[in-house]
Parts: C-alpha cells; structure tokens; sequence
C-alpha cells in the first residue's frame, strides 16, 4: 500500500504552507515510476474554512484520518497563542503513540507543543517563534535557526519555504536521493539544504564576481574526491583561513569539514542508489571517503544503515514501487 499522508486544514489556514504540503504528496507523480503517496486533506471543523488571501477551502475528511496515516503534516497553525482543541490534540496523540510520523511546517511546532509531543525532544520553528516556543515550552529543546529538526518520528520546520526542505527531506527518506532530486527538479528548488542550515545569513551574500563561501561550495562539490583542508578551501575562496571559517559558519551553521564531510556522505548515498554493481571501496573512494571502513563510520554518524544495507534497502524499495 501507499504511504499514506493526512495533511491538517483549519480555519484561518495558512495558505502558502498548506500549499507546500498538497504540492509534494497530493499530485500524481507517474514519471518517477514508484508507488507514490496517497492523501487526505482533513480538518476538524465542518464547512469553509477561512484560509490567508480572503479565500475559502471545503475539506472532505475529519480527523479519523489520522487514524490511518503513515505521516501527519500541520502546516502552520493560525496564532502560536491559540490553543488547539482537545479533540485536535488527543488525536495526534494517539497517531503518535500508534507509530505515525508526525511534521510540522512553522508555527505548527506549537500544536504539538501543546500535545506535550515535543517535551524532551528537538524542535523548531520559524525564527520569529523561537524564543516565544523556549519561553512557552521550557521542555522543549529548541533548535535555534535551523531549517528543519528531526527527533525520532517527529519533524518540524522553520518558516514557510524551509518547510519544502522538510519535505523534501521526507521524501528522500521514504523514497530515496534520486527520487528526491528529480521532485525537486520539477519544483525548480535545492535537491537538498541540511537542516542545520542557518534560517538566517548574518552577513550579505557576495555581490557578483565577489570571492567567497557560495563559489567555493560550489566548486567543492564538483570536485569532492579531491583532498581538502581548511587551508586549502580557504586558498581557493581567495579568503585567509580565519576569516573563511568564520564566514562559513555564519552563512551554514556548520565548520568547513563538517559540511565536507556531509557532503560526501550525500554523494555515497546517491551513488550507492544509482550504481548498485559498484564495490563499496569504489564508493568510498569516488566519494572522498577515502576507504570502505572510512564509509561505514560517517554513515552511522549521520544515522544512515551501513552502506551495504543502505544499497539492499534502497534496491527493495525500487522493486516494491
């Protein structure tokens, strides 16, 4: 069967999130030749539905279908001081409690806050709700900045577009990275922003022609079996190495080499998805991995099975859809 997707409407629905959301599981999406998601649009209240932009929405479902949902989307929430009903809130407990993945898109962090779904775990929201989400929930470990934080079965997102990278990054976890890459090509968005990624960029993007962070990245992925330093990296950014670490930081949250290093993994990942006949070491070693063992420690670093499994399981999803 499908995996199925219960996408939450309300009065006073936030259109643009609520369209992110209807984007990736609602359409049809036969070219890409797997067993794509089935949906439903639910609500609790009966009737139109006010959503922003004075229009109206008629959703056929109520919440019994999250009763049936692999993954629940909220996308947004109306005011972050606005309690959801009890009704609302006992039943994404239950999905919770039953295994379902649970995801939020903005303000949508402070339903399941109000769930009490988030105490003790990692959570964000759009970086204009951080501190009201810490002050309001101090249970709550909010991540500050990030584009989207995953704990366990639970996803949330910052502001609006982040929420497409949410998504996205669903979709590469149900479907795989080529999958992925070819729904965001048709979106004409990133095929992948790390959800470390900073909301915000604390200085101006380079002007044109400008050496910098954005050229180097861009460089480095063309080139990731190559050897790089800090040094190195800094050298072609035409930046010294203090100054580069430091820009770098502020405009992706992460070191240089950490960032090296997942992007690296990425590109194992997709090779292992495209190349099945290719030996481990042969990944290793395109990826800038240098070695098979080398491959292994960095895939359970970032949570992923080891490499030969990662292959097997993505193989198997292929036949399944």
């Amino acid at each position: 069967m499908p995996h199925h997707v219960a996408i939450l409407a309300y009065d006073g629905l936030c259109t643009f999130e609520f369209g992110c959301a209807v984007e990736l599981f609602a359409l049809e999406r036969p070219e890409l030749g797997v067993s794509w998601y089935s949906y439903a649009v639910c609500a609790e209240e009966s009737g139109l539905l006010r959503a922003a932009g004075g229009l109206y929405v008629q959703v056929p479902h109520g919440l019994d279908a999250f009763e049936v949902a692999d993954t629940i989307v909220i996308p947004g929430w109306r005011d972050a001081g606005d309690a959801p009903s009890p009704a609302l809130l006992a039943s994404l407990r239950r999905a919770h409690a039953r295994g379902a993945r649970l995801c939020t898109i903005c303000s949508g962090a402070f339903v399941l806050a109000h769930a009490g779904l988030l105490d003790g775990k990692k959570a964000t929201t759009h970086w204009r709700y951080l501190d009201r989400l810490a002050q309001d929930f101090p249970a709550i470990d909010v991540q500050q900045g990030v584009l989207y934080a995953e704990d366990g079965r639970i996803v949330t997102s910052a502001g609006s577009a982040a929420g497409l990278d949410m998504l996205l990054h669903l979709v590469r976890q149900d479907f795989g990275l080529d999958v992925a890459s070819r729904v965001a090509q048709r979106l004409v968005i990133p095929a992948h922003r790390d959800g470390d990624q900073a909301q915000l960029v604390a200085r101006p993007l380079p002007a044109p022609g400008e050496p910098g962070v954005a050229q180097l990245m861009d460089w480095v992925r063309e080139n990731l079996r190559a050897q790089h330093t800090v040094d190195s990296m800094a050298a072609q950014a035409r930046l010294g190495a203090r100054t580069f670490q430091r820009r770098f930081k502020e405009a992706t949250s992460l070191t240089p080499l950490a960032w090296l290093v997942r992007e690296r993994v990425a590109l194992a990942a997709r090779i292992l998805e495209t190349r099945p006949q290719l030996a481990i070491e042969a990944v290793a070693d395109l990826s800038g991995l240098g070695s098979a063992e080398s491959l292994r420690h960095h895939f359970r670093k970032h949570g992923l099975p080891p490499p030969a499994r990662y292959r097997s399981q993505g193989r198997a999803a292929s036949r399944t859809g």
